[in-house]
Formats: C-alpha cells, sequence, structure tokens
C-alpha cells in the first residue's frame, strides 16, 4: 500500500524531478548544480573559441585568460547568463548556444577579417554601413573568386547543419517547465540587466574597475586586447552618444577668441573645384620599388605638400567630414563615422558658407547615392544638389568602376554650364581596391622590385589607376588655364591604398595595414600622408604647405580663393598657426614638434580645448557659437530627417 502511494506521488512531479535537463529540479540541488557547470563550461569554450578567431594566436589567448586581473573571466560568466536566460526564451536546456554561438563566431571572425585588413577592430556601428560591404562585394570576388565561392559554400553547409541539429534538438530535449523557466529568468534578467548599466564607458563605475573592465577608448587596439572582443564590443555601443567635452558652457563659448575676420569674397568669384582621388598615393615611395614610367608626374610639378589622413586604407567618409566642414575626428569617439551616426541635421561646412555667397554648392561622385550615407549628410551640408550613379548620364569604365576621365568631363561640363559660380566637390571611384592583377588590359607601366609576382602585378594595377588620376588633374589644370573666371583645383588622396601584401613583401609595413597608434610621429607622416595640390588659375601652384590635417583644407583652399570667413579662415588660420596636424593621437606644430597622446594629458592647450568646444556646440550643442563663427546658419537651421 505505501508502495502504491509513494508511485502515485512520484507520478506528477515526474517531469521535473526525473529529467536532468530541465535543469529545475525541486529538492535536488546537484542538477540545479550540473546545468550551471555545464554552462559556464560552454561559455568558456566559446569565449576562448572567440577570441582565438580575433586574436588569430594561441599564445596570446591563453595568456589573457591566464591573467586573473583580466576581464576574461567576467566574460564568461556574462555568456553563461545570456546562455541562461536564452534557454528560458527558448524552453530548452543548451538551445541558446545554437544562436549565440554562431552570431558570436561570424561576429568574430568579420572581425580578424577587418582588423586584418583596415587594421581596426570591429564596433557596432561597422553594421550602420554593412550596405556599403555588400556594394563591394563584387570587386572581393573578382579578386579571390575561389575564396568566395568557399565562403559562400561554408555559409551554405553552416546553415544547412545549425536547421537539422536545431529540429534534432527540438525533438530529442523535452520542454523546460514553466518553473524552471522563470527560475533561469529570475537569476539572468536582473544581472544581465546590471551588467548592461555599467557598460557606458563615459561614466565611471566602481563594479566595473573592481572587474577590471577598463575602457580604453582612445586606443581601441589595446582596448579590445585588455578587455577581450565581447565586452569592449559591448564597450563601443554607447559611441552613438557623444558626452559634452569637460567645461562645456554659455560661459566658456563666450570666451573662446574671436578673430576680426568677417565673411567676404572677391567682387569677381572664383570658381572652386575640390577633387578627393581615391587611395591616391606616391607609390614610389615603396622600398625597393621602381615604377617606370612616373605614374603621377603632373601631381609631383604641382604639389602643394601633403595632407595628414586621419585613416590608413578605407573609412573615406571621415576624411570629408574633416575637409567639408573643418572639424577634426579627434574629438569625436574612435572608431565612430559622423557621417553614419552624428551629421542628422543641418551642419556648417563649406558648402553652406559658400552657398550664402551666391555659390551653386555641387557634389559629385560616380558611386551610389547610398554608399557613406552621401545623400543625406550633403543635403545637411548644404550642397544645392548631389550627382550620384543614380543622376549622373552613363559614365565609362575602366576597369570595374567609373573613369576619373569620365568624371573629369562632367566637372569640366558642369562648371563651363553654369553662370553662377560654383563649389564642385567630387569624388572618384576608379581607384578604389581592391587591386587585383590584371586589372586594366595593356597596362602602361612596369615594376621592378624583389617581390612576388602576384604583388608586382598587384602594384601595377594600382600604379595604372594612379596615373589616371594623375591625367585628371591635369586635364582640369589645363582647361582651368583657359578659362576667364578665376578658378581654383585642390586635389588630394583620401588615405594610403589598402595594398596589404604590397606593404609586407617591399618592407614598407610589418604588417598589411598601419597601427592606428604609430610609434613615432614619422611613422605616422610616412603612413598617413597623401599628396595634397591647391592650385590656381590666376597665380599657380600654393608652395610649401607642409603635412597639414585635412580639416585645415577650408581655411588653406579658401586663402588660396581670396575668401576669408570668421570660422574657416579666422579660426582655423590661428589655430593653423599653432599646429599643422591635429589627430587623435598626434598634435604637431608648424616647427614639428609632436605630442602623442595628448588626449590623456592631463591638461590640454586651451586652443585645442578651445577648438574641441566650438566643434560640440556646432554638432550636438546649443550653437551659441553660430552667430559670430558661422553667421550664414543664424536662424536657417531647420529640423531635418536623414
Amino acid at each position: 500500500m505505501a508502495k502504491s502511494f509513494k508511485r502515485a506521488g512520484n507520478a506528477a512531479p515526474q517531469f521535473l524531478e526525473d529529467d536532468p535537463s530541465t535543469g529545475y529540479l525541486p529538492g535536488r540541488r546537484w542538477p540545479v548544480v550540473r546545468y550551471g557547470l555545464i554552462s559556464l563550461a560552454i561559455s568558456a569554450v566559446l569565449v576562448f573559441a572567440i577570441e582565438l578567431i580575433v586574436r588569430g594566436d594561441v599564445a596570446g589567448t591563453i595568456s589573457f585568460f591566464l591573467q586573473p586581473f583580466k576581464p576574461g573571466w567576467t566574460t564568461i560568466v556574462v555568456f553563461a547568463l545570456v546562455l541562461i536566460g536564452l534557454d528560458a526564451v527558448l524552453g530548452r536546456s543548451h538551445q541558446s548556444l545554437m544562436i549565440v554561438a554562431p552570431l558570436t563566431l561570424s561576429l568574430a571572425f568579420v572581425g580578424h577579417q577587418k582588423s586584418h585588413y583596415l587594421g581596426d577592430p570591429l564596433y557596432p556601428t561597422d553594421f550602420l554601413y554593412a550596405r556599403q560591404i555588400f556594394a563591394l562585394l563584387p570587386l572581393l570576388v573578382r579578386e579571390r573568386p575561389m575564396t568566395a565561392l568557399a565562403m559562400v559554400a561554408g555559409i551554405v553547409a553552416g546553415l544547412s547543419l545549425l536547421v537539422y541539429g536545431w529540429r534534432l534538438w527540438r525533438r530529442k530535449v523535452p520542454a523546460l517547465s514553466h518553473k524552471g523557466r522563470l527560475a533561469r529568468l529570475t537569476l539572468a534578467v536582473p544581472l544581465l540587466a546590471f551588467f548592461v548599466s555599467i557598460m557606458d564607458y563615459a561614466t565611471f563605475s566602481w563594479t566595473r574597475d573592481r572587474l577590471q573592465i577598463i575602457p580604453i577608448m582612445w586606443d581601441q587596439k589595446e582596448n579590445y586586447a585588455s578587455n577581450g572582443f565581447a565586452l569592449a564590443f559591448a564597450l563601443n555601443v554607447p559611441m552613438a552618444h557623444v558626452s559634452a567635452p569637460p567645461g562645456y558652457s554659455d560661459k566658456a563659448i563666450a570666451a573662446i577668441d574671436r578673430t576680426n575676420v568677417t565673411a567676404s569674397v572677391p567682387t569677381e568669384k572664383p570658381d572652386i573645384i575640390v577633387v578627393m582621388s581615391e587611395s591616391f598615393w606616391d607609390s614610389t615611395k615603396l622600398p625597393g620599388v621602381t615604377i617606370t614610367p612616373d605614374p603621377i608626374p603632373n601631381v609631383r610639378a604641382l604639389r602643394s605638400g601633403s595632407m595628414f589622413s586621419p585613416e590608413f586604407g578605407g573609412m573615406t567618409a571621415n576624411i570629408e567630414f574633416e575637409a567639408l566642414t573643418g572639424f577634426s575626428n579627434a574629438f569625436l569617439p574612435a572608431g565612430s563615422i559622423p557621417y553614419q551616426q552624428y551629421v542628422r541635421t543641418p551642419t556648417p561646412s563649406m558648402a553652406t558658407f559658400l552657398k550664402s555667397e551666391g555659390y551653386r554648392a555641387r557634389a559629385i561622385h560616380p558611386g551610389t547615392n547610398w554608399f557613406w550615407n552621401r545623400g543625406a549628410v550633403y543635403a545637411d551640408f548644404g550642397f544645392n544638389d548631389f550627382k550620384s550613379e543614380e543622376t549622373l548620364p552613363p559614365m565609362e569604365k575602366r576597369g570595374p568602376l567609373a573613369s576619373d576621365a569620365a568624371m573629369t568631363d562632367e566637372i569640366i561640363r558642369e562648371a563651363d554650364a553654369s553662370d553662377d559660380p560654383v563649389f564642385f566637390f567630387a569624388v572618384s571611384l576608379q581607384n578604389h581596391g581592391p587591386y587585383e592583377p590584371n586589372r586594366y588590359s595593356n597596362p602602361t607601366h612596369s615594376v621592378q622590385a624583389p617581390i612576388s609576382q602576384w604583388a608586382r602585378d598587384s602594384l601595377i594595377s594600382y600604379a595604372e589607376g594612379s596615373a589616371d588620376a594623375d591625367r585628371g588633374l591635369e586635364r582640369l589644370i589645363e582647361w582651368a588655364k583657359t578659362r576667364e573666371r578665376p578658378t581654383i583645383v585642390a586635389f588630394f588622396g583620401d588615405h594610403l591604398p589598402p595594398l596589404g601584401p604590397v606593404y609586407v613583401e617591399t618592407g614598407f609595413l610589418k604588417d598589411n595595414v598601419a597601427p592606428r597608434k604609430e610609434p613615432t610621429p614619422e611613422a605616422a607622416l610616412e603612413h598617413h600622408a597623401t599628396p595634397l595640390i591647391i592650385w590656381s588659375n590666376r597665380s599657380g601652384p600654393v608652395e610649401n604647405l607642409g603635412t597639414v590635417s585635412p580639416a585645415f583644407l577650408p581655411y588653406h583652399i579658401l586663402t588660396a580663393a581670396g575668401i576669408t570667413h570668421p570660422y574657416y579662415t579666422g579660426f582655423l588660420g590661428e589655430m593653423r598657426e599653432r599646429y599643422r596636424v591635429v589627430d587623435r593621437n598626434l598634435l604637431l606644430t608648424p616647427t614639428g614638434e609632436a605630442t602623442s597622446d595628448w588626449a590623456r594629458q592631463k591638461e590640454i592647450d586651451p586652443a585645442i580645448r578651445d577648438f574641441r568646444l566650438l566643434q560640440y556646440d556646432m554638432m550636438f550643442g546649443k550653437r551659441l557659437a553660430a552667430p559670430d563663427f558661422f553667421p550664414e546658419t543664424v536662424d536657417k537651421v531647420v529640423s531635418h530627417t536623414s
């Protein structure tokens, strides 16, 4: 009788007590502990795999976990909580691994590839321009078709295996009880919510500090190396919000020195044509390399100086941002892209000012309108119109992309057809990477260098594109010489090209990309300087500019045009007297004195402080400085949705 009663009593909770897969067993602690330990073990293996993929170094990965004060162990606990919480949502023990593992391992792989080719880790904001990456896939397929095919096959196989495993798991593993799911959520949700609350790098957290999670936002490579991929990625999520600089107030803006410079243009307004040439650089600077004939003879003859790019091998939009606004990426979160994140309302630029003075402000790019969000950004910058692939007439291609010659023809045609003075900002496309061998049929250049045949052929492809850009400049100059209207032509490369293995084989770099934080100012100049030409059909090339940040280009361009402005020639002119390079990691004076890691110092030059305050005020703040520094924007700012 007692035996029968016992069986009857056991019948109801049999699912909970006899099935360890539920993980919630009233009265039995060991299955609960076992579930927790298994979750921790799975998390440890997953986090180790993520770090191994991202770092590409077994010894470095092991070292990361062997150091007790590194946040790797915190990451394991966080991943375990995520897995436990998702198990509750999905209703099966450990099934969350089928979502978390593919997602995080894929992110780790993408992060490794980005670091390998562009030198920067993966940021949350990178997904804002994922469409750009897909748009460039045809070029990548052309360069490495077998690799692309293998990746597609791997993705298809992986997804098929995942679907099969998911369905098998749902059939084989019993569903969790309501109590088991509630217990998991009760544990995971509050702890994860607390963890999220301490991940804003702009605020101090006692807990985060004790866990040795130290936001190193000024050096993202070190940030990812020290905190690990997952935590560093999470620390970068809040970068979409830019905190006010210390001391920002009405009084601080009022205290910034006002110059006596006012807005003025010559009676005969000059046309201003600015060409930002994709990846344009002097490839003859590669050690041990001889390129015949010289691919850039016109640039060499007319060169005014160098432009110090804040980027390497990519991120063109960040150079555009500085060159058009006179603001600096140095004052924005590392890894951010203003075009994607911050330009969401009318923002002062050279286009805004020149349009207010009767210019027709026009932008041209033979790529798509949405690339880098240019369509919306150019509207916010005040351009009258933007001609892109969608609105330009059919353009002749050179290789796989629209040619520099066709873009030059369009600039000349539109300038000649305009009765109003024009401000052109043109971004070329032809010489965009990758530089696959045999990109152009019947190349006119040859390369002599002790490097592999692949690297030699790749360099020939790049040299051909550079020569076309050089000829485009020559054509603009020859055309401008015949014009009655004063004409200013500015030409510069946005960054060094992504030549990858060519740099390593020639000894120019140790890795495929330059380090974000260079060991010396000399190395920074070598790896970030591109040719700069500012030329007038009345006075010829501007000379001896040295190396300047793109934020100072408005000053030099407008000065050459005989135009003044309280910010672009006034404030930036005075700033240029103090610094010629303002970069996140480097300040460089006109005499060559360098200050590295300036942002980490307790005392910052008041001039740099004012530069930062002024930029924040106009981009994110109250625009208190507008009447004195940007009078053309007063009473003209309206809400704009990009």
